[in-house]
Order: C-alpha cells, then structure tokens, then sequence
C-alpha cells in the first residue's frame, strides 16, 4: 500500500521527493523533547535550498493528540510552527513553507490569523520567518508530554504544488456519536441504550444547587441601589457587578451554549465519518442547518422536542452547577428564556471584511454600517434586565502588529483609511509612526461604536473588547477607560496579578476573563491551550484559576471556554480540543462539575476578602 501510493504520488505531483531513509521514530518525555535530524539522514534526495519548493510534505503517525514544533535549522537562523496532526493514524500533511516565509495576513482575529486548518492538522502562522534558502536539519519538539507519546514519520519531500492533506488508513475515524474511532477510553459509548441510561441518570440527579442566588444570579444577603439593569460598583474597595435588585453579583459563565457544539468540517472529508449527522431541510430564517455531532446527539436525546428540551437542560445545569451567566456565543432563545443573565457578543462593524480586523473607519459608510448594527442588535434588547451587558469584538490581532495591519492597508485598493494613512505616513514612514496611525484608527473605531451602542442602548453595560491575555500597547489600554469592564481572554494555569493591576492602574475598570480552560489529551482530542493531566485535574485547575483570580479587588467575572467538546475532526479552523463541560454525546465531565460547584459555594467569600482562595496548582504531568 504505502509503495503504490508513493508511485501514484509521484505521477500525480512530479515536484515531490519522497525519502529513501528509514522511518524516523521520536519519543517525548521530559519537560521540553526534541529530536532532530539532519536532511541527508530524512531523505538524501532533499536539498538545502527551498526557494523553488512551497509544501514540506511529510507522511507521519502520532500516538497522541498532543500538537509539537516542527522546526526548521539553516545557516540563517531557525524558524518553528505548532503542527496539530490527528492522531493514531498515519497521515499526509502537506505544510504550506508559505507561513514560515511571511506572516499570515488573512484572519480578523487572534485565532483565524494565528493558526490555518488543513484536512488532517493545522498549522500556526507566527514565529520568525526567513526564505528557507540554507535548511540543514528539521527537527520536532513537545512541551510538557504527558504519557511517552510517539511520532513517526516515514516519508519526507518536497513539493511545488499542494499534494492535499489526508488520513491514509483507518477510515472512517468517527463514529456515528461523533467519537473518534481509532483510539479507547473508559467510559467511550458503544450503544445508544448504553448513553440513553447515562443521559436518565444525570436528569435523575439534578437539583438546584445551594449558592446564594437570588433569581438574576446576585447574592441574596446582599443589598445595593437597584436600577433595574446590571451595572459595576466599588463596595469596601471591591469591585462587584450589581444586580437589576439591587444585589451583588460575581458572574460565573460558560461560552458556547448551544445545539450545535460547534460546525465539524464535513465537506471533502465525508469518508472521515461512519454515518453523516442530518442536515435540516427548512432551517429556521438566520439559523444555519444542524449539521453537528452534538446537535444529532441531542436529537436522539430529546426527540421532536429537541429545540425546547435542550434549553430546559441547560438552565437545569445551570442552576445545579452554580454558573449564574449564559456565556459569548451561545443560543439567544436561552436569552429568550428569561431565565439566567447573558451576554451578548456584538458584530457587523466590518472587521471580517476588513483589515486583519481593523475596518474603515476613515470611511462615510462606517459610521452608518455602525449605527445599522446597534440598532438591529441593542435596540430590541435594550429593556431587558437580563443582559448583562455588550462584546464590541474579540481579540482583534493588531497589537504587535501594527506595520503588518498597515502593509495591507497599503496593498489594497483605493480607500478612506488608505488615503488617511499615506497622508498620515508622507512625512516619516517608521514603526513608531504606523504603530501611532493603527491606534489613531483604533480610538475612532471605538468612538463610533461605542456611540452607536449607547445611542440604541442607554441602559447596559459595554464589557468591552476582550483582548488576548497579557498587557496591550499603552495606547489601547488607555483607549480602554472608554468601556465599563475590561475583558481579557487568558489561557494560562492562572491570571498574572501583577497584568490586573498594570489594568487597573491605567484603566480604573473591573476586570472580566471572557476566556480560559484546560484539557487532557486523548478521545482524539487535543488538551487545547492549556494541558493537564487528567480528568479530574481539570477540577483542580478550574477551581484554582477562578479563586486566584477572585481573589484581586477589581476581579468581577471568569467564563469557561466552552460549553462541549470540539469536533474530533476539528471545527472550522482545525482545532479538536477536549475543552468541554459535556463531552460530544452530551454527558458531563463529572470531576470537573464536582470542582465548580465546590468553588462557586466559596465564590461570594473569596472575593469578598473574607475566604481564602483554593491554592492547589494543577498537575500537567
């Protein structure tokens, strides 16, 4: 098999040189593994020079979900990228060089510009870049490896056209439950009548859980002036939301909340799956078809009344698990259910189809694409007590790269800020100068959105923009007094104290996590930003996390990321992380729910300075 394919290969992309040597095995293990190998030993056919070449192709097999470096040594310095391959199967990836040459310019936010899916991995696109003109070896190293994983490669070339990116054996590797075939597990589901006794006994066993709530998700046995929608207020040198009652509230939150538990990319890849998910045939106006694992699992759950019954659950769990806010992202007919307080995250300002996420805001338009997008999404919900509060956007990508977000400017056609920036720039073209013009943009983007929300909405707070963790330029953090809370997305076993109070002295704002989480490798999931090493350290890790990080004054709200497992398959940019509060077949992930609940009862008291924060670290390893 693997010789006709290298024959076939070779006739169908001439430029592709497959290895002669024998197969490479690698074995992590210790804090930082690497290996590495000379070209002559991975292929003696492989020159140093790849200016002509623009796909590395490799044929591998990894044991374990766990994302390395693929690196590559020259004359000139050495250039590595994370390569997230599938694992347990042997694969063929075909690595674009094109994002080791040159930063990736597509994308409007921090993921879509970070990291590229192909079918059977994805790639990240930052690091140092170079022209591969001097390459003397190539080597793969994993951080932290939890369980001795392995990596094989058999085959190494190189190609000037794209070969395609495929599992080579094994197909299909999903289940009709969406699990990943080629790997076991305890707990892995064999039967539907095996998972519909497991969905019976968690229902059987819910109950409101016993923190304090009153029905927004405030403190009972608190009291503050009550305006009737959520607002921010400094009581005894903390800072707390406060209720529509009048109570004060430390918001607990989960994104993601929904039916579809996030898009698996089926098309062109149909043979990766035992059965399809159904598509719906007349979708609701604006809904997209039901077209995912989870969403056919919940089917099967609830029947005809999937739609309804799933919210019933969820505000169910809600309530038993003590997570007082329906997170980023998540269904609005959970908003609708008046139930819980929710967020709502904010768009159609144009980032997508702008410049790496900065629109033109130079231009007539902006102003009234702005003001088109506050009043279909804010006017309707401006009397709502539930709304927490507004998302203006997510992680946009411009601080670090402000030269970069600006050579696209420049590239592009004819423009409003096109023309702002050449005039901007005629004098004195340097960093300093495109750093001050990105920023210059940045305050009359928020100036205009920020306007057009409070015009449609006088009445609920704006959370801001949720930044990717760490302190941004000084610019964009004092742009940052503009909003109510700061929002930050932070992937790290905890929140650097010494990051929220640099925030706070600049900003004088309560500060939010709108993002973190861990996960363990295996399922055929990747343990996502942040690894552990089991199960039940992801309890350790969440409780940890959240009390640290409630216990600093001006900390007011932490929101898990996400609400289900991605797709073992990965969602639309590659990733398959094992991140979920449920798993694929919507079963709970019960030693980190048991962690939450125990947390959230203490959550009032840590943050009132009153109880001390849980202070176990997690295990990684």
């Amino acid at each position: 098999m693997v010789g006709y394919f290298m024959v076939a290969a070779a006739l169908l992309f001439p430029a592709v040189r497959f290895a002669s040597a024998a197969p490479r095995r690698a074995v992590f293990e210790g804090a930082e593994s690497e290996h590495k190998w000379a070209l002559k030993d991975l292929n003696p056919n492989l020159p140093a020079d790849w200016t002509g070449y623009d796909f590395l192709v490799l044929e591998m097999r990894a044991s374990s979900p766990q994302r390395f470096f693929l690196t590559f040594y020259g004359s000139d310095g050495v250039e590595r990228r994370q390569v997230h391959p599938l694992a347990n199967v042997w694969i063929r990836a075909a690595v674009p060089l094109q994002y080791y040459r040159q930063p990736n310019r597509a994308g409007f936010d921090l993921a879509s510009v970070g990291k590229v899916p192909r079918n059977s991995f994805w790639i990240s696109t930052g690091g140092v870049y170079g022209a591969l003109n001097s390459v003397e070896a190539i080597g793969v190293t994993m951080q932290t490896p939890l369980g001795r994983p392995t990596l094989e490669i058999r085959s190494v070339g190189l190609s000037k056209k794209d070969p395609g990116s495929d599992i080579l054996d094994q197909k299909p590797v999903v289940d009709e439950f969406g699990q990943w075939i080629p790997a076991d597990w305890p707990g892995k589901m064999k039967s539907l009548d095996q998972i519909r006794k497991e969905w019976a006994a968690e229902e059987a066993s819910l109950r409101a859980g016993e923190f304090g709530y009153c029905n927004y998700g405030g403190y009972l046995n608190t009291k503050a002036k009550a305006t009737g929608f959520f607002r921010v207020e400094q009581v005894d040198g903390r800072w707390w939301f406060v209720d529509p009652d009048g109570h004060l509230f430390f918001s607990s939150s989960s994104t993601g909340m929904g039916s579809g538990g996030g898009d698996a990319r089926l098309q062109g890849r149909e043979d990766y799956f035992r059965a399809m998910p159904p598509v719906e045939a007349t979708p609701e106006a604006g809904r997209r078809p039901q077209t995912g694992f989870y969403a056919w699992n919940l089917a099967r759950r609830h029947g005809a009344e999937s739609k309804t019954k799933w919210i019933e659950l969820a505000i169910r769990r809600l309530e038993s698990w003590g997570l007082n806010t329906i997170g980023n992202w998540s269904d609005s007919r959970l908003w609708d259910a008046r139930k819980k307080a929710y967020v709502v995250n904010l768009r159609g300002w144009g980032m997508e189809t702008g410049y790496m996420g900065m629109p033109d805001v130079f231009s007539d338009e902006f102003p009234k694409v702005a003001d088109k997008a506050a009043a279909e999404q804010c006017a309707p919900r401006k009397s709502d007590p539930y709304l927490l509060g507004y998302f203006i956007a997510n992680e946009p990508p411009w601080p670090g790269r402000e030269s970069l977000v600006l050579d696209v400017i420049l590239e592009r056609p004819p423009s409003a800020i096109q023309r702002e920036a050449k005039a901007f720039l005629a004098d004195s073209d340097t960093p300093e100068r495109r750093k001050q013009f990105i920023y210059r943009a940045f305050d009359k983007y928020l100036e205009v959105i920020n306007a057009a929300i409070r015009r449609h909405d006088p009445n609920h707070l704006n959370l801001g923009l949720r930044f990717g963790g760490g302190v941004p330029p000084a610019e964009m953090l004092r742009a940052s007094k503009a909003f109510d809370v700061y929002s930050m997305n932070v992937y790290s076993t905890s929140v650097n104290v010494k990051v929220m109070e640099e925030i706070y002295r600049v900003t004088g704002r309560p500060i939010i996590v709108g993002e973190f989480h861990f996960g363990v490798p295996g399922r055929g999931l990747a343990a996502g930003l942040v690894q552990v090493r089991d199960q039940a350290e992801r309890g350790v890790a969440y409780r940890y996390y959240v009390e640290q990080a409630a216990s600093f004054p001006a900390f007011i709200g932490s929101s898990w990321f996400q609400w289900v497992d991605q797709p073992a398959t990965g969602r639309m940019d590659g990733e398959n992380y094992n991140i979920g509060l449920v798993d694929v077949t919507d079963r709970p992930y019960r030693e980190l729910i048991d962690a939450m609940k125990t947390t959230h009862r203490r959550l009032q008291g840590v943050h009132a300075g009153k109880t001390a924060p849980f202070d176990v670290k997690p295990r990684a390893q």
